[in-house]
């Protein structure tokens, strides 16, 4: 489910994740056109997380946002 809500929504998604995430630069976020576990992968080299970690916190940052 957040995979779609992620891909539906990836207009509004881009502006937020650079917010959330500073690390990810925006030729990144561009490149990854709302794939989910692009998205995943990003967020655990850039900040250490594990797959589990990264995929928790994606988890967490949909459901703050309320998409």
């Amino acid at each position: 489910m957040n995979k779609d809500i992620i891909k539906g929504n990836w207009k509004q998604v881009k502006g937020k994740l650079k917010q959330q995430w500073g690390k990810l630069t925006d030729d990144e976020i561009s490149q990854m056109e709302g794939n989910y576990d692009e998205l995943q992968g990003a967020l655990q080299k850039k900040y250490g997380y594990k797959k589990d970690e990264a995929e928790r916190e994606l988890n967490k940052f949909i459901d703050d946002n309320q998409w």
